[in-house]
């Protein structure tokens, strides 16, 4: 006989147990975030699913993003709900909101939200955070302020809308969490001293000249780490680092509570912008010797192992002016350690202060197996840009297209700026051709080439077919390019062309531009009038342009007012000193010349030393004026006293007018004769691969070529029959059976 007691006994026992294995296995499978298998499971169990299910199930596709298979378990929900007649559970409902909110389908999550039969602070909140997270700053506060007629908002309503507020609606939040004595909690004044950081455009502050996200922290009791990281962030953000660095001490020294990751990067960001608000010298010193002390910190608490802390460290110190030899020693550190993420950012940091040692780093990159993404390239590109050569680029340009990324317009784009920067037109103009989506920057990297390179007409042509609006920058490009050509009808029309047509207001790029097409053109007394029409303070670049100008056509009187206002704006800079001693040489006034250099020497400012590059083979080769520190110096010194020889006999004489001393004819001669640029010229032209071949000589150099350089590359182009490409600090020069590409205007 059956014994229908134990089958009676074990037949509940049994569907507890399906059950009680279908939720082990689900929790097992989203706790691996494995999401498909725990689906698969979910629609292959013949048991009966409860709203928890649903909702872990929410919150799992809002984690990974998962949007596709949301949608299809909400379809699911709504018909198991008709089937079987249940009431929609609010507490699902909220998770199902929050899905479709972090997903980005905030039109979903507004559906389902008035949908709802019966809402809780938590259905209101899980909306405006989505809002929040996506920027739709007005959608949120509009809900929040339909919510204040519902229901009593929480702490983390008033943080959500608060995220995304600018400063006119996160008063109104202010104030009325402050009606419901919710502006303490520490949840809600994070978020304020947050809001208020971000919109404060530093201009705004209070009594005792206290910004309102200062006053927020100050009078908020109940402090956490959060909150001293939200105040450090908001100085960081408005470059005070010094009162990032206070507020840092008084907390380690005041309080009971430790830093985290995230006050490190705050405070090593803040000392990594303090040279962009600041240029005195003293300043960046003592950001240095903080970054070490924090440095030593990051070291003793062991967050030195974590790869974004000493990435952020190294591009601190870079930006703070150490030593390239101790920043390549912190990427050693981090052998073994890194991803794609930390490889970028060290490739960044020396892509232009050592553009050979970013390739360098990205070769390692490659050999370790890491696979470079569009940003990778973008950033290696940009250190090609700065070498000498092209070869560099192609290089680089034929890993683009064998990892597929051809057809991107961003790494197009910086392949038309690496090409044009390293001396070919040719091969950017190719690339810009190729693009398939040409967007605003293809088109203003086009133009700003031929401008570079002395081609205003491609470059005028280039704007006519133009098939996006142009922008602030296609002009500043534009006008650049009519400024290298003297083409001053032209500038002065798009420059009108520009606010009448467009309605571009004009900024201070393009004023700079117009007061070097003007002054440039002899227009000195125009540029002056332009520069007291502008509608904004002129920047030191304004007056360098006017100062320039004033050398070139001997205006004496308004190049003393162009010098002093450079001073006063730039105190660090050599070019006012410089500039104002050569007008004196020219003048023949030598002893004041003498004067300003001294003074400049007294007040510690220091000029820029000549220098001037080659590449040989994949060796680059720095000159310096007199070539004192090159090893072969001396042959290379002879060689180009015999080339000056020849060069006399077609008829260059040196251009002696702007040698600093009273000298006699001979010495000045002798100091023009080794000019970084023409010892580069004769090293290259003696050197490897350039010996029997007929490809161009170039060279860089780092300020702009002089008067006595320029004469002296036309007749040896004539003398050589080579093209040589010189790129100075404002242009490219490619001289031709003596001719320059800018028309001996420059």
């Amino acid at each position: 006989m059956f014994n229908l007691r134990h089958l009676f006994l074990r037949r509940p026992f049994t569907t507890s147990t399906a059950h009680s294995n279908f939720h082990e296995n689900f929790d097992s499978l989203l706790t691996k975030g494995h999401l498909d298998e725990a689906l698969t499971l979910f629609y292959t169990s013949n048991i009966s699913h409860t709203h928890q299910t649903y909702a872990d199930f929410f919150h799992a596709c809002a984690r990974h993003n998962s949007i596709s298979q949301g949608q299809t378990l909400h379809h699911h929900m709504l018909k198991t709900q008709k089937e079987r007649e249940l009431i929609p559970n609010v507490y699902v409902y909220n998770h199902l909101i929050n899905m479709y909110a972090k997903c980005g389908c905030l039109d979903h999550a507004r559906k389902v939200f008035d949908e709802m039969p019966e809402r809780n602070v938590v259905s209101w909140t899980a909306l405006i955070s989505g809002y929040a997270q996506h920027k739709r700053c007005e959608d949120g506060f509009d809900v929040f302020s339909v919510m204040l007629g519902e229901c009593r908002p929480n702490e983390f309503a008033y943080a959500s809308v608060l995220s995304s507020c600018d400063r006119k609606f996160g008063r109104q939040v202010h104030s009325h969490a402050l009606k419901t004595c919710f502006g303490e909690y520490p949840y809600v004044a994070n978020a304020l001293i947050t809001m208020y950081s971000k919109n404060d455009d530093g201009k705004r502050v209070c009594q005792d000249d206290l910004h309102e996200a200062w006053m927020v922290f100050n009078f908020l009791k109940d402090r956490n780490l959060v909150t001293y990281n939200s105040m450090i962030a908001g100085f960081q953000t408005r470059g005070k680092w010094q009162d990032a660095i206070d507020l840092f001490s008084v907390m380690r020294r005041n309080s009971n509570i430790s830093f985290d990751r995230a006050t490190l990067l705050c405070i090593v960001s803040s000392l990594s912008s303090a040279k962009d608000h600041n240029n005195d010298n003293y300043a960046i010193n003592r950001c240095l010797k903080y970054c070490f002390q924090v440095h030593c910190l990051a070291l003793k608490t062991w967050f030195i192992s974590e790869i974004g802390v000493i990435t952020a460290l190294a591009k601190a110190y870079s930006d703070l002016g150490a030593q390239i030899s101790d920043l390549y020693n912190l990427f050693l550190e981090t052998a073994g350690r890194r991803d794609i993420v930390s490889w970028t950012a060290f490739i960044t940091i020396f892509a232009e202060r050592d553009p050979v040692k970013s390739l360098l780093m990205f070769s390692n990159l490659c050999q370790e197996g890491s696979i470079p993404d569009r940003h990778t390239y973008s950033i290696v590109l940009k250190a090609c840009s700065n070498l000498v050569t092209d070869k560099h680029t192609m290089v680089v340009h034929s890993h683009i297209l064998k990892y597929g990324f051809q057809n991107d317009t961003v790494l197009a784009n910086a392949l038309i700026h690496a090409y044009g920067r390293s001396g070919s037109v040719l091969e950017s103009r190719k690339v810009f051709d190729f693009t398939l989506v040409k967007d605003i920057v293809s088109w203003n990297s086009m133009i700003k080439i031929y401008g570079l390179h002395g081609q205003p007409k491609n470059a005028l042509k280039c704007y006519d077919q133009m098939d996006v609006p142009p922008d602030s920058t296609t002009f500043v490009a534009l006008l650049s390019a009519c400024s290298h050509a003297g083409m001053v009808e032209k500038g002065t029309e798009l420059f009108e062309l520009m606010s009448k047509t467009h309605e571009i207001a004009p900024q201070l790029d393009h004023y700079a531009c117009m007061v070097d097409i003007l002054g440039r053109s002899g227009g000195v007394l125009q540029a002056q009038k332009l520069i007291n029409e502008m509608p904004m303070e002129p920047d030191s670049v304004i007056w360098s342009a006017m100062l320039g100008a004033c050398r070139k056509h001997g205006e004496t009187t308004l190049a003393e007012l162009a010098s002093k206002k450079l001073q006063e704006l730039d105190p660090n800079s050599s070019l006012a000193y410089v500039q104002m001693s050569n007008i004196m040489c020219s003048n023949g006034t030598f002893n004041e010349a003498v004067d300003l250099r001294t003074q400049m020497n007294w007040l510690g400012v220091k000029k820029d030393p000549g220098l001037s590059w080659t590449e040989i083979g994949n060796v680059v080769h720095e000159f310096a004026a007199g070539g004192l520190h090159h090893p072969e110096r001396m042959t290379v010194r002879h060689d180009l006293e015999e080339l000056v020889k020849e060069l006399r006999g077609l008829g260059y004489v040196p251009e002696t007018n702007l040698a600093m001393r009273d000298l006699e004819e001979e010495d000045k001669n002798r100091e023009l004769s080794y000019h970084s640029e023409k010892l580069a010229f004769v090293f290259a032209l003696k050197g490897g691969e350039f010996k029997s071949s007929r490809h161009a000589i170039r060279i860089v150099k780092n300020i702009r070529i002089c008067v006595d350089c320029h004469n002296f590359m036309k007749f040896a182009s004539e003398l050589t029959g080579r093209e040589i490409i010189v790129r100075d600090s404002n242009r490219f020069h490619h001289f031709k059976q003596k001719v320059c590409s800018c028309n001996d205007y420059w």
